[in-house]
């Protein structure tokens, strides 16, 4: 139903554009969605159930995870840009960077290249960044069994980014068991939180 969802509000959003026919301030409206979207991220996250069980079960050991995960996503997506002529490798890194955050990660993008790249293929790497970042999303969720069986359970849990925090966690724990959950939720939570710094460094480049 979730993803149904995102689906629907999509189509929703390109008919209105479609309909609406660019009148208006476009930018000024999308500029005040990125910022209650960003109060949402913040809000979501303060008051998440998880956060005091996150922190409490905490070791230093475990930073290790979301790191791999957030370096093996940015150099996977510089590798891409040698076979994307189209986009720089900054530009693939900033569509990359959202790890599995679609919706925060392609409105960044968008507002963000639109000085520089003007408003059309801004948007074209904004929908890029959205479709990209669904699919890893599907993919964690999907394919949790096989990446268990090739990669072992941490690869399972880098592969689902955020999203190892919520969508994608009942796939882990049912893949990789129970004692998995703890490590999942503090990757999926240290990897949210990193979304919103590293995008827009990427996307001002």
């Amino acid at each position: 139903m979730n993803s149904f969802g995102v689906l629907f509000v999509f189509i929703l959003g390109c008919v209105a554009g479609y309909l609406g026919g660019g009148s208006g301030d476009v930018g000024r409206t999308s500029l005040y969605v990125l910022y209650a979207l960003m109060f949402q991220v913040g809000v979501s996250i303060g008051c998440s159930d998880n956060l005091h069980r996150i922190l409490r079960l905490f070791r230093p050991r475990m930073l290790l995870l979301p790191l791999a995960t957030i370096t093996g996503s940015l150099l996977f997506s510089a590798l891409v840009s040698f076979l994307v002529t189209r986009w720089s490798c900054t530009e693939c890194m900033a569509v990359g960077s959202g790890m599995g955050y679609y919706s925060l990660s392609s409105i960044l993008i968008t507002e963000l290249k639109t000085a520089s790249l003007g408003t059309q293929v801004a948007t074209e790497l904004g929908m890029i960044a959205l479709l990209a970042n669904i699919l890893r999303e599907l993919a964690a969720v999907v394919l949790a069994p096989l990446f268990r069986r090739l990669f072992g359970p941490f690869g399972a849990v880098g592969a689902a980014g955020v999203t190892s925090v919520d969508v994608a966690l009942p796939a882990l724990s049912k893949s990789c068991g129970r004692d998995i959950v703890p490590i999942a939720l503090f990757h999926g939570f240290l990897v949210d939180l990193s979304v919103p710094l590293i995008v827009p460094f990427f996307a001002a480049m």
